[in-house]
């Protein structure tokens, strides 16, 4: 048996206790937070799982193998270190912290300490998602055009970080498992409503190789949770609803055809004279129910009994840091264009 660490019990920690404790591989040894209502509400619902305030003791114990943190984004950095320090491996939450240099350090000591450091890039773990990138790979939807991704809701309003950084990580670590590619240049603007210096709302374009563009919308202000993706092919065009359980994804058989290379015969204006519209079927493709972290998670036990590889190792996270730390860039200066760095 796995044993874990859980560092963090408030909004999402929770869930990963749960995970991990009914997996038939792992059992949470510990539960960390300085909130001892949280403690409180954890040790009632997990009476066999150990509660303490002292992240030193949880690492510092030998018969902790894993260590998995669900902290503010500006604590990942020291609370990973410290854990991989203690030769323990080590999943941590999205972004994996709140700087290139940072992640790059905790990149490299996993990696001379040959343990596995894996980020929650829960999206990729998603059924639905993993089917639109085998639509992708099989050319079902042709050359890609370009992806309209947007992530919004009322709240929770973060003080920390800014939309981007507490929403756009999925996106862009999704773009990016589904191309194959990071962004080469990345723009953005926002606003600042709430809270002076923190962006509420984030309009970021990713440029991919190939000319595919992803246009992002991060707010957690707005009346309406969408969770809302296109994906727009050279043959076809495809959305995903992750709001929506029983019906994720529609593959729409639509298309814009050259007039001159078959399409309608018949034009009516000089605008229709080029091109023609063609407009096929809307498909649902069955998605076999599955949860999503908790895909997240046996993947990771996986890393540590199987030696699997991370589907959204250490690097991932840091590339993903990597273009947030461009957006970022971008927003102070007005919406330049910002080229972005991988590695």
């Amino acid at each position: 048996m796995i044993q874990v660490a859980v560092v963090g019990a408030g909004h999402w920690g929770p869930n990963l206790i749960n995970n991990f404790e009914r997996s038939s591989r792992s059992e949470v040894r510990y539960v960390v937070d300085r909130d001892a209502k949280r403690l409180a509400a954890v040790a009632e619902r997990f009476p066999s799982v150990e509660t303490c305030a002292d992240f030193d003791r949880a690492v510092d114990d030998a018969g902790v193998d894993a260590v998995v943190i669900a902290t503010p984004t500006s604590t990942h950095f020291d609370l990973a270190r410290r854990a991989l320090e203690a030769g323990k491996h080590v999943l941590v939450e999205k972004p994996l912290t709140d700087s290139v240099e940072s992640s790059r350090a905790l990149c490299e000591l996993a990696e001379a300490r040959g343990l596995t450091l894996m980020v929650g890039h829960v999206f990729v773990y998603n059924a639905a998602a993993r089917r639109v990138r085998q639509f992708i790979e099989d050319d079902e939807l042709g050359r890609i055009y370009y992806i309209s991704m947007v992530r919004t809701n009322l709240g929770p309003i973060r003080t920390d970080v800014n939309a981007a950084w507490d929403l756009a990580a999925h996106d862009i670590s999704l773009a990016s498992y589904w191309l194959d590619a990071w962004p080469t240049q990345v723009s953005a603007t926002g606003g600042q409503f709430i809270n002076p210096g923190i962006d509420d709302v984030v309009f970021a374009t990713l440029r991919f190789p190939g000319g595919i563009l992803a246009n992002l919308h991060a707010s957690w202000l707005n009346p309406r949770k969408s969770r809302d993706i296109t994906v727009v092919g050279e043959k076809k065009m495809l959305t995903f609803d992750d709001v929506n359980l029983d019906a994720p994804l529609r593959l729409h058989d639509k298309q814009v055809e050259d007039s001159e290379s078959g399409g309608a015969a018949l034009v009516d204006s000089f605008h229709s004279f080029r091109t023609s519209v063609h407009l096929g079927e809307v498909f649902e493709p069955r998605v076999e129910p599955s949860e999503p972290l908790r895909n997240e998670c046996e993947h990771f036990l996986d890393c540590l009994t199987e030696s699997a590889i991370p589907v959204s190792p250490g690097r991932s996270g840091l590339a993903v840091v990597q273009v947030l730390g461009a957006i970022s860039t971008s927003l102070a200066e007005g919406g330049r264009e910002v080229e972005v760095e991988i590695g």
